[in-house]
């Protein structure tokens, strides 16, 4: 599946849209980036969560980098077939990721529909 950068983005902020107003607003510190490709030293992810999950952070949280929530556009492109795919991947692509960030493990994402 082709798609350029600029649609894959459309994507992702479409599939930001479909989250509650009320998980967004308890989203702390956290960026939320597309890149073309997934870490070269690892397998192949469609998307990553790299910081400190809410329920990790003690009181001693503070002064640190935002966490990053990276969705890779040609690892999901490879995968899919169509655009409602790329469109369907993605959102649970986002969803997973954004689950990190609440500390939702993989086991349960999976478990329930996400992984």
């Amino acid at each position: 599946m082709e798609m350029n950068a600029e649609r894959f983005e459309e994507l992702v902020a479409d599939a930001l849209d479909e989250i509650p107003e009320q998980l967004l607003r308890m989203m702390r510190n956290v960026a939320i980036v597309v890149e073309d490709e997934s870490p070269p030293d690892g397998p192949e992810l469609l998307g990553l969560y790299e910081g400190v999950a809410l329920p990790d952070r003690g009181w001693d949280y503070g002064g640190v980098l935002p966490d990053k929530i990276s969705i890779f556009r040609n690892p999901i492109l490879r995968i899919c077939e169509t655009e409602e795919d790329v469109v369907e991947e993605v959102a649970v692509t986002v969803v997973h990721e954004i689950a990190h960030h609440f500390g939702i493990d993989d086991a349960h994402l999976h478990e329930w529909g996400w992984g």
